[in-house]
């Protein structure tokens, strides 16, 4: 179901986003009561302390860590993935691969937990994946709106990714799906197309963090890529994880991967896409916040937050924590640095809350 606040988007992309600053804590306390709203006390109870120490999530029990872990909804009958080796992991970054339950223990989505990154899953009861379309519409010369099946018919491959948060943490998973050209191809888009715009499910009645209301943001979530970004071969629609459809604290039933940028740039559980020729306005990159989230937002550590270096990343759920140097472009250079000829490669001041970021 489409809510008011999706049909309204799809006339006005490109206005400025009212935001509040990730970074804003909630108190064990509001915790408590967000995770009341989709969850039972008990449960909100006994995750609480996995929500404020960023736990791995092992500290659960069998039992919860498979309702954790096990995906919303089954690919069709008949379904292969292909995995694609000829993609490696940067040598920069540890050469292991996240545990599913650490990567779905913890996961910024404040369509369900407003204000902070946490233990999403309890929120995400209400939330419907099934059926589900997105609207691939604007610049472009065959207008058309994809359901589920469509997309898997795009052919479904695997990538072992590294994923950067802008808050420092890393892990890299195994994320499935097909190019985002692919998609695009199907479309044809028009030459005077120099982006692509990405719109997140609005719906308060499934999604507790928007219906809590409160923290300032511009519903529903939005974010856009260059044409050139989006047509990389790196770029991946992803609607699946470790071999199974995506869970749905991790943007099920499908999302956006682009790995050389931090995790901001790619939206969760998108309704739709447009083609435009001017630049769209994105959900951190607009407003008060323009300092600090920029619309390239390529993972450097030459560019550091204005509240924190980017140098180091550390890697998530890892105890004690294991920190290794952020590379450049998230260790994609190869692929990608050709799109950046002004990319700064030396060590940058903090920009002040009047500058904008890259």
């Amino acid at each position: 179901m489409t809510s008011n606040h999706e049909q309204q988007w799809q006339t006005e992309l490109t206005e400025d986003a009212r935001t509040t600053s990730p970074e804003i804590a909630l108190s064990r306390r509001s915790v408590l009561k967000t995770m009341a709203i989709g969850a039972s006390a008990s449960v909100a109870l006994k995750l609480n302390a996995c929500v404020d120490a960023q736990q791995s999530g092992s500290d659960l029990s069998s039992e919860d860590q498979q309702k954790v872990i096990t995906p919303p909804l089954q690919w069709p009958a008949g379904t292969t993935v292909e995995k694609d080796t000829s993609i490696s992991l940067p040598a920069s970054v540890p050469q292991k691969t996240t545990q599913k339950i650490v990567a779905g223990s913890h996961n910024n989505f404040y369509e369900f937990l407003p204000g902070r990154g946490g233990f999403v899953y309890p929120y995400t009861d209400d939330f419907k994946v099934k059926p589900w379309t997105i609207e691939v519409t604007g610049l472009c010369n065959k207008p058309q709106t994809f359901d589920l099946d469509d997309l898997f018919k795009l052919g479904l491959e695997e990538r072992l990714y590294t994923f950067r948060c802008v808050e420092r943490w890393a892990m890299n998973v195994p994320w499935v799906g097909s190019p985002l050209s692919k998609l695009l191809a199907k479309v044809e888009p028009k030459s005077d197309a120099k982006y692509v715009a990405f719109v997140s499910a609005d719906r308060p009645e499934q999604m507790p963090g928007i219906r809590a209301g409160g923290g300032g943001y511009q519903w529903p979530y939005h974010e856009a890529l260059r044409m050139d970004e989006a047509m990389n071969e790196l770029s991946m629609l992803v609607t699946g994880m470790y071999g199974q459809p995506l869970l749905k604290q991790n943007g099920s039933p499908v999302r956006i991967i682009v790995p050389w940028k931090y995790g901001y740039k790619n939206p969760k559980s998108i309704v739709r896409i447009e083609l435009t020729e001017k630049q769209p306005k994105t959900f951190w990159s607009s407003g008060p916040y323009k300092s600090e989230y920029g619309f390239l937002s390529n993972v450097n550590p030459n560019i550091p937050h204005p509240r924190w270096s980017q140098s180091m990343s550390y890697w998530l759920g890892s105890t004690p924590r294991e920190t290794f140097p952020t590379p450049i472009f998230n260790g994609y250079g190869k692929y990608v640095a050709h799109l950046y000829p002004d990319e700064p490669t030396t060590p940058q001041k903090p920009l002040t809350r009047s500058e904008t970021a890259r």
